[in-house]
């Protein structure tokens, strides 16, 4: 039987939540990888998700289902097209229609939850309030807000438990990301981050998790291993 600390981390199959994952590892925590399939446009960052857990050493990894395209609202999960850079979209002007309403609120959540069955209180996140889309919920504000919400709305809270939301790539740069990644022997190869990936995994370049992930790779002068459909 281990005698790390648990720590639940919530794994996208993209490059940031990856590195949070390694980072969580290097910290000495038993990591608990949760995936949530929330009616996304495709399946293979989920297969990324599962790639990354093993390959990082996650103790289990967990993927659970929240039917959010029942809902819409977004381009991620009903019939909207995705912001590109062929049609004008500016990143960082507006919150896009990439926007998933409650999205990180439910899959804390989630992970809340499970924290709660394994007796952890440590959760784990890879949003960033820097090289990103203009989220409201992947704010510092927000991380702070969730925290506090789940110290008073659980019996572990209730009881004297204190859970924290790790935040560990908040304030860095894609280019940062990228590095911290290099250095924890993350494998950006078996990630994807496109919003409109196909099911190969291939990428399409133009929208702004692709735009923002190859600047990334650029700043940081790594070699984007990235896969492009039409390449």
């Amino acid at each position: 039987m281990s005698n790390q600390k648990p720590a639940v981390v919530l794994v996208s199959g993209g490059m940031d939540s990856a590195v949070v994952l390694a980072m969580a590892r290097e910290q000495g925590f038993a990591v608990h990888a949760l995936s949530v399939r929330y009616g996304q446009r495709h399946d293979s960052e989920l297969d990324a998700a599962a790639r990354v857990a093993k390959t990082l050493g996650a103790v289990v990894h967990k993927t659970v289902h929240v039917d959010l395209r029942s809902i819409g609202g977004s381009a991620l999960t009903d019939d909207i097209a995705v912001p590109t850079d062929a049609d004008g979209h500016v990143i960082g002007q507006g919150i896009p229609s990439t926007y998933v309403p409650a999205r990180n609120t439910i899959m804390l959540s989630v992970a809340l939850g499970w924290a709660e069955v394994l007796g952890a209180t440590d959760l784990f996140c890879g949003v960033n309030a820097v090289d990103y889309s203009g989220y409201p919920d992947c704010r510092p504000e927000f991380v702070a807000g969730f925290e506090a919400l789940a110290n008073l709305a659980t019996k572990a809270g209730a009881e004297g438990s204190r859970f924290r939301v790790h935040a560990p790539l908040m304030r860095l740069s894609k280019a940062d990301i990228a590095r911290e990644g290099l250095r924890l022997g993350v494998d950006f190869s078996q990630t994807v981050s496109c919003y409109q990936a196909d099911a190969e995994g291939l990428a399409c370049g133009h929208c702004d998790a692709c735009r923002l992930r190859a600047q990334g790779f650029a700043d940081a002068g790594i070699h984007d291993p990235t896969r492009y459909s039409g390449v």
